[in-house]
């Protein structure tokens, strides 16, 4: 299952920081810092109307779309697409290693109105196991989500995101 190949890739993960502008963001796996996250103080120039609520929501929702106890439809609501990415969430949720990774977002930059890149950690059963990752968040009617291109992002460490509707 594609969720399996993403975790045992993520148990041992080597990736580059990539993700340019159209490219799924590639998480990484660089040295995991003690920083703690600080919410962002002042408004940007490119970033949302009140960017400290942005990231607060951000923050919940990336949680929520990696909680383990999240349901398939929790997901979808906090996901960039959610109603047409069932089949991804599905691969990506149905297997047991699935239903144990979370997430812990350690910065959000926002980059426009709407956007915002994401460093996270991917956890699994409370340990690091994907650490420094790249990842976007997008405002789409009115919510903060993940983006599908983070999730793509994901599964493409499987090496089958081409073969699910969405990727």
């Amino acid at each position: 299952m594609i969720a399996a190949g993403v975790l045992a890739l993520a148990l041992t993960a080597c990736g580059d920081d990539g993700g340019g502008d159209g490219a799924a963001p590639t998480p990484t796996a660089e040295t995991a810092t003690s920083a703690e996250p600080t919410p962002s103080e002042t408004p940007s120039a490119t970033g949302p109307a009140d960017p400290a609520a942005a990231e607060k929501e951000i923050r919940k929702n990336w949680a929520t779309f990696f909680d383990p106890a999240s349901s398939t439809a929790e997901r979808q609501a906090v996901l960039e697409n959610g109603e047409l990415m069932g089949p991804v969430l599905e691969a990506f949720s149905g297997d047991e290693r699935g239903q144990q990774v979370e997430a812990r977002v350690t910065e959000v930059e926002f980059t426009s109105a709407t956007g915002a890149n994401v460093t996270y950690s991917l956890l699994m059963k409370g340990a690091t196991v994907l650490p420094d990752s790249a990842g976007t968040a997008v405002e789409q009617d009115g919510t903060w989500k993940v983006s599908v291109k983070t999730l793509c992002g994901l599964v493409g460490l499987s090496g089958n995101a081409s073969q699910l509707p969405g990727c």
